[in-house]
């Protein structure tokens, strides 16, 4: 059987590895081992934060909702059971939306469920 040198790939994988930590500090940005412990506690950290910031902006979603309810003498809650129990598709995030950017249209469909309220 011939012989198989894996210089080349044992390099190039220390040379990836190296990249993607270039700018860390001491000896976690040029020592092998280093190295890898830091990278793969980046990647773990960076899956983690994503989570965290998705969180965070539903949270965010749901106050600017409630914000922009409360002048319609409305909660959080009650708007959120009307909307699902008249089945309208629209979520937290582009509710959110409308009422930061465009609130004639977030007052247009406020006024719409209360009239379909009024009506039932």
């Amino acid at each position: 059987m011939p012989r198989v040198k894996r210089g080349v790939m044992h390099a190039k994988k220390r040379r990836r590895i190296l990249k993607s930590t270039k700018s860390y500090k001491w000896g976690r940005k040029k020592l092998i081992k280093q190295a890898i412990t830091a990278a793969h506690k980046a990647g773990v950290h960076a899956w983690r934060d994503r989570k965290i910031k998705k969180r965070t902006a539903r949270g965010l979603w749901q106050i600017r909702l409630n914000a922009g309810l409360r002048e319609h003498n409305l909660t959080y809650a009650k708007f959120i059971k009307l909307i699902k129990d008249r089945n309208i598709g629209l979520d937290r995030k582009i509710l959110a939306t409308l009422a930061k950017d465009n609130p004639k249209i977030f007052n247009a469909i406020i006024e719409q469920i209360k009239n379909n309220l009024a009506g039932s």
